[in-house]
C-alpha cells in the first residue's frame, strides 16, 4: 500500500502546488509515443518554467540516436483549452538524476516534449513513475520491466523490431496469476499486470485470451479498464461479446464502457450494430472522465459519456 500511496501523493501534489491559468486535453500514451522521435533515458541538468529543459542524455533506448547535451524547448502534442491572465504553458519538470523523455525534434529542429506534464517518466527509489495509458493513470514499474516494454511499445509503433519472444513471456507470467488488487501483499503483481495488459493493447499481442477476461471482469477499476483496452487484440467472437456485455451492464462505470466501445470500434464488429443501436438508445449520457483536482492544467482533457460514445461507433458501422 506504501507504493500506491506514495504514486497517489506524487500525483496529487502534481496537481495542486500551483494555481494554473493554462489547461489543454492531455493526449493518451499512444499519441505520445507516435509523436516522439527518440526515446532516451536523461539526467535533468536544468529546469526554467519559461526557458526549457537542460538534460543530459545517459543513452538512447529507442529512435534517433541523441547524445550529450540539449535543451527541451518546446511542445508537439499541446491543444491548449484555456489561458488568462498572460500565462502561457509553462514546464513542470525539476532536476533530477533518472528521467526518461519522449522526444520530437521539430522541422524547427527545437527539441519537443509533448505537454507540460506529459512526455517524460521520472525514476523514484528503482521505480518509473510511469505511463502506458494516461497520466492520469500511472504505476510504479520497476526500471527494468519499463525499459523492457516500453522498447518494445516505441518500436513496435515506429515499426522497428523488438523482442517479441521476451514481452510475450513477461506478458504471459504476469497474466497467469490471478488479478491482484492494492494490498500491501499484492500491489506490485497489480502494477505488473498493469503494465502486461497495457502491452496488449499497445502491441496488439494476441497471448491467450482467456488470460484477458478474468481481469475485464475483476472488481477493480484500473484492471478493468486495461482489459477491455487488451481486447482489442483478440478479433474473436467471445472477445466482442464479452466487451458487449460490459457496455450493457448498468453497473458498470461509463469509463470502463467507453473503453469497451473504443475497443469494438478498432474490431469493427458490424455485426452488433443492432445490439448497440438498441443500447444507445437509453445508454447514459453523463460523463464519468479522470476526475482530478479541478486546479489541474489537464482538467479539460475529454472521455465520451457512454451515449456518445455509441452514437459515434455506430456512425461508424
Amino acid at each position: 500500500m506504501r507504493k500506491l500511496l506514495l504514486l497517489l501523493t506524487l500525483t496529487i501534489t502534481f496537481a495542486t502546488t500551483r494555481s494554473y491559468a493554462t489547461t489543454w486535453d492531455e493526449p493518451w500514451a499512444d499519441q505520445v509515443i507516435k509523436g516522439s522521435t527518440s526515446f532516451v533515458l536523461a539526467k535533468v541538468v536544468a529546469a526554467d518554467e519559461k526557458q526549457g529543459i537542460t538534460i543530459q542524455v545517459i543513452k538512447t533506448l529507442g529512435g534517433t540516436v541523441l547524445k550529450d547535451s540539449l535543451t527541451i524547448t518546446d511542445f508537439y502534442l499541446l491543444y491548449i483549452c484555456s489561458t488568462s491572465g498572460g500565462h502561457g504553458p509553462e514546464f513542470h519538470t525539476e532536476p533530477i538524476d533518472s528521467c526518461y523523455f519522449f522526444i520530437q525534434q521539430n522541422k524547427d529542429g527545437k527539441y519537443c516534449i509533448a505537454t507540460p506534464t506529459a512526455g517524460y517518466e521520472y525514476v523514484v527509489d528503482g521505480n518509473v513513475r510511469a505511463t502506458f495509458r494516461h497520466t492520469y493513470h500511472q504505476a510504479l514499474v520497476p526500471v527494468t520491466v519499463y525499459e523492457q516494454a516500453m522498447t518494445a511499445i516505441f518500436n513496435n509503433y515506429h515499426g522497428l523490431p523488438y523482442d517479441k519472444d521476451g514481452i510475450s513471456s513477461f506478458i504471459k507470467e504476469q497474466l497467469s496469476k490471478r488479478p491482484a488488487g492494492f494490498g500491501e501483499d499484492e500491489i506490485n503483481t497489480f502494477f505488473l499486470q498493469h503494465v502486461a495488459l497495457e502491452c496488449v493493447h499497445h502491441l496488439k499481442l494476441a497471448a491467450d485470451e482467456n488470460l484477458i477476461l478474468p481481469f475485464l471482469n475483476y472488481d477493480n477499476f484500473h484492471s478493468q479498464v486495461s482489459a477491455a483496452r487488451a481486447l482489442v487484440a483478440y478479433n474473436t467472437n467471445s472477445s466482442r461479446q464479452a466487451l458487449l456485455n460490459v457496455i450493457s451492464d448498468t453497473t458498470r462505470r461509463g469509463f470502463v464502457q467507453v473503453m469497451c466501445i473504443e475497443s469494438l470500434a478498432e474490431l469493427d464488429a458490424k455485426e452488433l450494430k443492432p445490439a448497440l443501436e438498441k443500447l444507445e438508445k437509453d445508454a447514459s449520457d453523463e460523463e464519468d472522465g479522470f476526475g482530478g483536482n479541478i486546479m489541474d492544467p489537464r482538467i479539460c482533457t475529454n472521455v465520451p459519456s457512454t451515449k456518445e460514445a455509441l452514437k459515434a461507433l455506430i456512425a461508424k458501422l
